[in-house]
């Protein structure tokens, strides 16, 4: 990402100069034009330092005062950056690089991410299940009952997996005070204004222990809009309740706010409550949330490929990675962070380069993406495609850019759609065992490269020669993943 923002200025003469005197002063001008532009560049580079050391201090207890060692201080400031970008599975460089830059500018929850670096030890958890709550003051933002079944609802998240039970008071000290507060809102622990640091909790204990305190500067919905306060109280209470931050980006407890529908814990985030409260003695049945794939275990198998303007993008459950020539690691996100509209399952997906689009299908229905923008006019039903009604998914789709055909897998047979005609081919469908053979008769993913087609099935990828219509190698699904 180039960050700079160069002046543009004109310099006018108004006689003649001898060569020499002309040559001097072009390069004097240029002396000039590069230090012009570069200031803006040293400027946005210190800012992004400035941002890293606050970042660093707050979350991961880098010491403040080490300014005058210098030498300290750089290896202090490498070192923490590396178990920053350690925590959240980035590239570990000990440099500021853009990816890590982003990532300090995301919105956040306001506890460290380091349970050690917090200000209380250790495990500590309530010593009854009977823990009391108080809504001390309401945001302007959500009518008073939208404020109250968040909460409600935030708890009984917690309450479904442990034996832990919640009751409201509506005065005196509760365990759990909630409170809504702008910049310094009396615990000495500042919020920042709109987005950064959306809310805080403390660890149970007695006086602040446990209470909750949640930004006024920002805005709070009940739906997918700026940040949705229910999911934000629901992490919140977890560390009200002993819960550290997770380096899971499929966790609850992972430290970036992210917007997702449906249930809200994974196995992780239940494993950890269930670690200091044990489970529900009800045996209630609730089905986590997957926790984020891991993209070197040997079994792992895609939802679908496609490539996006050069990168390569991998769905897998509720979270894709994209891969780009320029990055010596794929990025993991979820699916929700990018594309609140889509559902957190895709089928399948293909670009189509002519119309620079890419194509995503879940169940019956597909989205079209200009770069990583929503098409206008989309979700549209498969069938429009010409499809029958009876297929009900797509589990596999790819562009043939050299025939300008698109070929969409479903259970054990496969269709054509010409993309300059927007129909199907005669003849279609056909058999995927008997058409491409040697790799079996079911596709979960598939791309296609300089004449080879990669098809992906459980945890195997396919390398099949186009041409000489046979697999020419077989590996890992994840040797695309650097694995």
């Amino acid at each position: 990402m180039d960050r700079r923002d160069p002046y543009k200025g004109t310099l006018q003469t108004r006689k003649k100069h001898h060569p020499v005197s002309m040559e001097l002063t072009v390069v004097i001008l240029l002396a000039i034009a590069a230090h012009a532009l570069a200031k803006p560049l040293v400027s946005e580079e210190k800012d992004e330092v400035l941002l890293a050391k606050k970042y660093l201090r707050r979350y991961y207890g880098m010491p403040a005062g080490l300014q005058r060692a210098e030498k300290s201080s750089d290896t202090m400031f490498e070192k923490k950056i590396r178990e920053m970008q350690k925590f959240f599975r980035l590239d570990v460089t000990g440099k500021l690089d853009d990816e890590t830059v982003e990532l300090m500018e995301m919105a956040r929850c306001g506890v460290p991410d380091v349970a050690e670096y917090n200000h209380f030890p250790r495990d500590l958890k309530w010593k009854t299940t009977n823990v009391t709550f108080r809504i001390l003051n309401y945001t302007p933002d959500l009518k008073k009952s939208d404020v109250d079944r968040a909460v409600r609802h935030a708890f009984n998240v917690w309450s479904d997996v442990t034996p832990l039970k919640f009751r409201k008071l509506y005065e005196g000290n509760a365990d759990i005070m909630i409170s809504f507060g702008a910049k310094e809102h009396g615990d000495f622990n500042p919020f920042d204004g709109p987005e950064g640091l959306l809310a805080h909790a403390y660890p149970p204990g007695n006086g602040i222990g446990g209470d909750t305190h949640f930004d006024e500067d920002e805005t709070w919905t009940k739906d997918d809009h700026a940040f949705n306060l229910f999911l934000v109280a629901t992490h919140e209470f977890g560390h009200a309740l002993g819960m550290a931050h997770s380096s899971d980006p499929g966790s609850l407890m992972f430290p970036v706010y992210s917007y997702a529908k449906g249930y809200p814990l994974s196995e992780d985030d239940i494993k950890g409550i269930q670690s200091l409260y044990g489970p529900n003695p009800k045996h209630r049945k609730v089905k986590p949330k997957p926790d984020a794939p891991t993209k070197c275990d040997p079994e792992l198998s895609f939802d679908a490929v496609t490539e996006l303007r050069g990168e390569t993008i991998i769905f897998k459950d509720r979270f894709y990675w994209r891969l780009h020539p320029q990055m010596p690691e794929p990025e993991q996100t979820l699916i929700k962070s990018t594309w609140p509209e889509i559902p957190n399952k895709v089928d399948a997906a293909y670009e189509n380069p002519e119309k620079d689009v890419v194509i995503l299908f879940s169940g019956i229905k597909m989205w079209a993406l200009n770069g990583y923008n929503l098409v206008e006019g989309y979700p549209k039903y498969i069938h429009k495609l010409g499809l029958p009604k009876t297929i009900r998914k797509i589990d596999a789709a790819v562009n043939i850019k050299d025939t300008g055909k698109t070929l969409l897998f479903t259970d054990e047979e496969y269709w054509s759609y010409d993309e300059l005609t927007g129909t199907m081919d005669r003849g279609y469908p056909r058999s995927i065992e008997k058409d491409f053979p040697g790799i079996g008769d079911e596709v979960d993913a598939a791309a296609y490269h300089y004449g080879y087609l990669y098809f992906y099935h459980d945890h195997l990828q396919f390398e099949y020669s186009y041409n000489s219509r046979k697999v020419m190698r077989i590996t890992r699904a994840n040797s695309i993943l650097n694995c």
